[in-house]
């Protein structure tokens, strides 16, 4: 009989800890959701701001390629490649 009892308390002790430890990992896994549900949104925002520089640099180097004739020339250049880009692009949507 206490062989029994020595062998229920060993489970007992054995099952608080596995309970323990299960109560550790959730607390766990809800940080890292946090955690990840922040480091999300912290990328849409530096996405979006790379983008809008992306944008502005376009803008900067169009503007720049007009301070003179070689580069109004080479301005064009660009903007005929950018237009080519942009209808392949809707070529490829509209596939």
């Amino acid at each position: 009989m206490s062989d029994t009892r020595i062998l229920v308390a060993g489970l007992e002790y054995k099952i608080r800890q596995l309970i323990s430890e299960n109560h550790q990992l959730r607390k766990s896994v809800d940080a890292q959701q946090v955690q990840l549900t922040s480091l999300s949104e912290k990328l849409l925002v530096l996405e979006q701001s790379n983008l809008e520089l992306t944008e502005q640099l376009n803008k900067k180097i169009i503007a720049d390629a007009f301070n003179s004739e070689k580069e109004i020339e080479e301005g064009r250049k660009r903007i005929q490649v950018l237009m080519r880009e942009i209808e392949h692009c809707i070529t490829l949507v509209n596939k």
